[in-house]
């Protein structure tokens, strides 16, 4: 069965696939907003020509209905007097300093929150009963005001579940979609289990929808699986139930794939420099997987586990303008795929990618191996008014829009490295993404890394992380014990009841015994703190929560006493990875086929005549100084003027600076 991954972005959808005879093969179609089902199909269909598939999707469907408001008529349901909550939040606001700030519309109105009698205490023990004719009631009134889905949220409902349950039946028996915050986050906190539950139940139904329309339409006997924010995959049948967990899947997808190829390349310390069409993502990545329970979208808390990704506007399609104050500014609103950037032939405002065309760093005959016109014609108009109103010449416009995307995109990478601690210089820049390539060199020298690695397909890498990525299930709980001698015992017997969940969790979904691994880890701090830091759960545990608060928070009280706040299970499902074979004999001599020609290229205001090279016809071993610009199918790299380029034996291409 041919293996392939799907990866939906906001300007391609892009797709890897390994055949049953070993071959593998790159497409990309350019996404279809109005329905992104529409392009994922077109282009299953293209590969299998109708043939059963085992597909790894990721997808935004989840993402793009929490910021388009577009997801399903939600309500909430909670206990009396905390209606509102949702609305209240907490007293910390995004921009604190802009008088100007409002708060987005919560996800549920106040008509559509309600408020039921039944109250837990904070041991976990009923102070005051449900009211079933009221619960009644209640469901009769969701159904006539259009409700598609309820979020269930009631006070301590970690500790003592079954009043949400109860809530549950009666909402099951009207078939109304319900979310229960004691299955989607049983932890501590309500407003952020509140926020988390709200979320699910407002992006589930359509995650729903969405996934059976794929599902009936591919070829019968396929198998589809859904990216998780958390690096691993899951059935689709679970992501209809727990959407939530797949807001940030594409993303994700492009860090598991760097983690992996980074490690057969010989590198484990990476920071991850994703640069698509509508934004750029950064993680840092110090031999592992770097998850985090603090995320947000569009200010709402989301405390599953994600990998830690910092995004910024600035893509190829981010539009260059003039500000109120005659400054030049990029992103962070996109072109995306329609119109486009100018040079797709619709677009009318500049773009990032117009601006390396406009430069000689793209190469329009190898766009997309020559199967995407670029209008090159279109972009002298438009830059010679712009630079008018600038004062600029447009080569310096053009050089200009780079520079300012660039120096955004440096501030995301110090904001994951040097505000926590760790030094650029460490680290290989793993640059990947269609637009990544470009940048990648230039990047580097600002923030003095030493060395870049593009891996083949780097404009797909998202897709070959889903690929790359085992079926992963977390699992949490709230204890709340202080660290002490008599601790073990009291974490063992939590850690047994989740395991064992897990455990028959990923057994249901058709894996051994020998395939399953179990992570455990707690959530750790200072007593009379009111953040974690996650630690894995070993004998070392308590020192190993020291030295981490010193490295992130630049302090350790070691005198102090610790507390334990919420378990954790990370539960893997081993998959037969589809690695790439490597090349076992080096060629120094490069083909003569793989020079495709010559052209002027401007670098600090100069016109170099730089030659472009076929990246299919490079060789392990093979070695290029700059300038240079790289072509291949899925993206460009253009090698600087005094950096040099080898290719390993993956056939990844190595950037470092010439001594």
């Amino acid at each position: 069965m041919t293996i392939i991954g799907v990866d939906t972005g906001g300007t391609f959808t892009d797709f890897i696939f390994r055949r049953e005879d070993g071959t593998w093969g790159v497409y990309k179609l350019l996404s279809t907003p109005h329905n992104p089902a529409e392009a994922v199909l077109e282009g299953l269909n293209r590969i299998t020509g109708g043939n059963p598939a085992h597909v790894v999707h990721g997808s935004t469907v989840a993402t793009n209905a929490i910021l388009e408001r577009k997801g399903a008529r939600t309500a909430l349901i909670t206990n009396r007097n905390f209606e509102d909550l949702m609305e209240i939040g907490r007293q910390n606001r995004h921009a604190l300093y802009d008088l100007k700030y409002r708060k987005r519309p919560s996800l549920v109105p106040g008509d559509l929150r309600f408020g039921i009698s039944g109250r837990v205490d904070a041991r976990g023990h009923v102070l005051e009963e449900l009211n079933f004719r009221e619960l009644e009631a209640l469901a009769d009134e969701l159904v006539r005001k259009g409700v598609e889905s309820v979020a269930v949220c009631l006070l301590f409902s970690f500790l003592y579940p079954g009043h949400e349950k109860s809530v549950g039946r009666i909402l099951e028996k009207r078939n109304i979609f319900y979310s229960l915050s004691s299955e989607v986050l049983p932890e501590f906190r309500e407003y952020e289990r509140m926020s988390t539950t709200v979320i699910n139940a407002y992006v589930s139904p359509k995650m729903t929808r969405y996934l059976q329309y794929i599902k009936a339409n591919m070829p019968e006997k396929s198998i589809l699986r859904i990216m998780q924010s958390n690096g691993g995959s899951i059935s689709a049948e679970t992501a209809m139930r727990e959407s939530v967990r797949t807001i940030l899947s594409g993303p994700a997808g492009g860090v598991v794939g760097a983690l992996e190829i980074g490690r057969l390349a010989g590198f484990d310390r990476l920071i991850t420099f994703d640069m698509g069409g509508t934004s750029t993502d950064v993680a840092l990545v110090d031999g592992k997987l770097p998850l985090t329970v603090e995320s947000a979208i569009d200010g709402f808390p989301v405390k599953v586990p994600m990998i830690d990704i910092h995004t910024v506007g600035a893509g190829g399609g981010s539009i260059a303008y003039r500000d109120s104050g005659g400054a030049l500014r990029v992103g962070p609103i996109s072109a995306g795929a329609d119109p486009g950037p100018i040079c797709y032939g619709k677009g009318e405002e500049i773009t990032v990618t117009d601006a390396n065309l406009y430069l000689g760093r793209l190469v329009p005959e190898f766009f997309l191996g020559g199967a995407m016109r670029l209008h090159e014609e279109r972009l002298q108009t438009y830059f010679e008014k712009m630079s008018r109103q600038l004062g600029l010449t447009p080569l310096e416009l053009a050089e200009g829009i780079l520079n300012v995307a660039n120096t955004t995109m440096e501030r995301a990478i110090r904001v994951i490295s040097v505000e926590r601690g760790y030094d650029p210089r460490e680290f290989t820049l793993f640059s990947f993404g269609g637009a990544g390539g470009l940048h990648a060199a230039f990047l580097a020298e600002l923030l003095n890394i030493p060395r870049v690695l593009i891996p083949k397909d780097p404009g797909i890498m998202s897709a070959v992380g889903m690929l790359l990525a085992d079926v992963v299930k977390d699992y949490s709980r709230t204890v709340m014990i202080p660290v002490s001698a008599e601790m073990e015992q009291v974490l063992g017997t939590h850690f047994s009841q989740l395991l064992s969940q897990a455990k028959s969790d990923l057994m249901q979904e058709g894996f051994s015994e020998d395939q399953i691994t179990m992570e455990k880890y707690l959530d750790m701090r200072y007593v009379g703190q009111s953040y974690e830091l996650i630690i894995p759960w070993d004998s070392g545990a308590v020192a190993k929560f020291h030295e981490e608060h010193r490295k992130t928070y630049g302090y350790a009280r070691s005198e102090k006493p610790v507390e334990v706040v919420n378990v954790r299970v990370r539960a893997v499902g081993s998959l037969v990875k589809p690695f790439p074979e490597p090349d076992e004999k080096p060629k120094s001599e490069l083909n003569e086929k793989a020079l495709a020609g010559r052209r002027k290229v401007i670098f600090g205001g100069k016109a170099v005549t730089t030659p472009v090279f076929r990246r299919d016809l490079l060789a392990f071993g093979n070695s290029i100084f700059g300038p240079a610009i790289i072509v291949e199918y899925s993206g460009t790299t253009v090698v600087p003027p005094g950096w040099k380029l080898r290719v390993d034996r993956y056939r990844n291409l190595v950037l470092e600076r010439e001594g």
